[in-house]
């Protein structure tokens, strides 16, 4: 019998298929993007220094306050808001955009317009 394969293999399958075409410069870096149950999380990252150069997440206080959850699409909308409100701050204007192997829909596509509205390009 075939073993069936989980979600998050396929996640991961579909992450590590991405990565070897993306990558993140000082010019313009990559905006990872991590979603757990309860949380979303938000990075720019230069991989050829190897380092963050931007952080957000859903767990910070001002996002908790505005919100009455830390995993709906809302919550979402606001971290790719102020992701993209910090790297306007440090003169980060284009990224690339990594979705992390999840799929393009629901928090990751939230986060995403979130830092389009607030300014970023991707």
């Amino acid at each position: 019998m075939f073993k069936k394969e989980s979600r998050n293999s396929r996640r991961l399958t579909r992450h590590k298929r991405a990565r070897n075409k993306i990558t993140g410069t000082p010019q313009r870096p990559r905006l990872n993007v991590y979603r757990s149950l309860t949380n979303i999380y938000a990075q720019l990252i230069d991989d050829i220094a190897g380092t963050t150069l931007v952080a957000a997440s859903s767990l910070e206080k001002d996002i908790k306050d505005q919100t009455k959850s830390t995993g709906n699409i809302e919550s979402a909308r606001l971290v790719g808001q102020l992701v993209a409100k910090k790297a306007l701050e440090k003169g980060i204007e284009e990224v690339t955009f990594d979705r992390g192997g999840n799929i393009y829909h629901g928090r990751i596509k939230a986060l995403a317009e979130g830092a389009r509205e607030a300014g970023l390009k991707f």
